[in-house]
């Protein structure tokens, strides 16, 4: 049998290259999909631009590639940036007065932006132009500055941190992205192993999917990994290569990782299954709140292994079967 062909493309040209550029390449979120295009030939049949959308849901779920489509769909460019990259008013003003007519703007994380910058970009949604305040005390005034039409999509991995009054100002529709399903995992890993030029038997497909945590970010970066262990060591790609690399990798048969199983470990151990805080938590991980809320506990929850109570989390009893060995690692 052959070895899997070498590539000397870039990292970040591979990723450009599995992401999806026509709407048919786009596998999951079917309503969300069907919504947005509604959106998009509504517009497209008025002459205009669609109203400001909004995506948000877990890290890896598809939001960005959303908005490339989106863009891609009107024939507009698309400007991106983040919400932690605008930190002044003339962060902002820089990057809206610099559009050209009809882009879309993407501006991920964008609960990271300030109130003062929130209250700043209301106006530039609902009627395109910026109010800024110049100089201080009794010589200050205000400008306004015109604004080309544009569209403004956000991407949130923490919907709740938004102001009500910014996510009222996306008309076009707030759109929840959720984790995918097995066989939309599937189709992902094998649309991107033929553009890899992978020969990756079923086998190989079903192991990589079961462990990609159901986000099809998780399951393209597993594939390359064990196409790079298969390359070094000159060998097929077979489910017991993937196997003995997903091993190397500490992640397990059905995704976890040390740091997950870290934590499972830690609130049997620590909190007697709890109920445990958060704070507490973290703290015996020597982590931040945040990412034992959005990092650790998402995916552990969705595998029913933890539960969260007003008391805390608690460790449930599939958590406690998988830690005494009932799944397989």
């Amino acid at each position: 049998m052959s070895t899997p062909p070498k590539s000397d493309a870039a990292p970040q040209t591979l990723d450009a290259a599995l992401r999806p550029s026509r709407w048919d390449e786009y596998v999951g979120q079917t309503q969300v999909k069907e919504n947005v295009r509604i959106a998009i030939d509504a517009a497209k049949k008025r002459g205009g631009m669609p109203e400001h959308l909004l995506f948000y849901g877990p890290p890896g779920v598809g939001k960005t590639t959303l908005s490339h489509l989106v863009a891609a769909a009107l024939g507009a460019p698309l400007k991106n940036t983040s919400g932690v990259a605008i930190e002044r008013a003339a962060d902002l003003a820089a990057i809206l007065t610099n559009l050209e007519p009809g882009t879309v703007l993407f501006i991920d994380e964008i609960h990271r932006l300030s109130r003062k910058i929130e209250e700043l970009l209301y106006p530039a949604l609902e009627s395109f132009h910026l109010d800024l305040v110049l100089g201080k005390g009794p010589s200050a005034r205000t400008v306004e500055l015109a604004l080309p039409p544009f569209t403004l999509i956000g991407a949130t991995t923490r919907v709740a941190e938004l102001s009500g009054p910014l996510r009222s100002r996306f008309g076009g529709g707030v759109y929840q992205l959720d984790f995918y399903s097995d066989d939309e995992v599937r189709a992902i890993i094998r649309r991107s192993a033929a553009l890899l030029g992978l020969r990756a038997p079923d086998e190989v497909i079903e192991r990589i999917a079961a462990r990609s945590r159901a986000t099809p970010r998780t399951a393209n970066s597993l594939l390359k990994r064990v196409r790079d262990y298969a390359e070094v060591h000159d060998r097929p790609l077979t489910a017991a290569l993937c196997d003995e690399a997903c091993t190397l990798f500490g992640i397990d048969a059905l995704g976890l990782t040390k740091d997950d199983r870290r934590y499972l470990a830690a609130l049997e151990k620590g909190f007697r299954g709890g109920p445990a805080g958060v704070r507490a938590l973290a703290a015996t991980l020597h982590e931040d709140t945040d990412t034992v809320e959005h990092v650790y506990e998402p995916y552990l929850l969705r595998l029913g292994f933890i539960e969260r109570s007003p008391r805390g989390r608690i460790l449930a009893p599939s958590g406690r079967g998988y830690l005494g060995g009932e799944h397989p690692l």
